[in-house]
């Protein structure tokens, strides 16, 4: 049977322990989970950073700058 969860082992700064020790005792979270939520929501931000940059990407090949490029589009295609 696989495991579900894998130990981590990471390093902290002194300060960096303390707080991580008081935001999760303020959430009532162990610090395990605390720094579980932190990472998924960096590789939450960071995939739709990614999604905004290919965005951004493909608007400007289609010579899209403004967001009265995007309205004029939208309106465009609903005629």
């Amino acid at each position: 049977m696989k495991r579900k969860f894998q130990t981590l082992t990471i390093t902290l700064t002194r300060k960096l322990y303390k707080l991580a020790d008081r935001i999760a005792s303020e959430e009532g979270w162990s610090r395990s989970k605390l720094l579980r939520e932190a990472l998924r929501k960096y590789v939450s931000e960071r995939s739709w950073k990614k999604l905004q940059d290919y965005g951004i990407k493909k608007a400007k090949k289609m010579g899209i700058r403004t967001e009265e490029d995007v309205e004029r589009l939208i309106d465009e295609g609903r005629i």
